[in-house]
């Protein structure tokens, strides 16, 4: 069984994202410019829950869990 490799947003299933290996470098700067766009919408909507959900996703995953201190005694 292969491994699929892990995107940034840790997703492992879904459609594959596969670039074709005849994309001219001017098919790829195209998919680029659309994705940078895509992502400039999303983000003059959405910035600031966007920032404040990646944020809390963030501290949970690197937050060890609180120590209780030993009593004084």
């Amino acid at each position: 069984m292969t491994r699929k490799p892990l995107l940034p947003s840790g997703c492992q299933r879904g459609l594959p994202f596969v670039v074709p290996d005849d994309w001219t470098p001017e098919q790829a700067l195209a998919a680029f410019e659309l994705l940078d766009d895509l992502l400039a919408v999303i983000t003059d909507f959405y910035g600031p829950q966007l920032h404040d959900m990646l944020r809390e996703r963030r501290s949970n995953t690197t937050t060890a869990p609180a120590a209780t201190p030993d009593p004084p005694f």
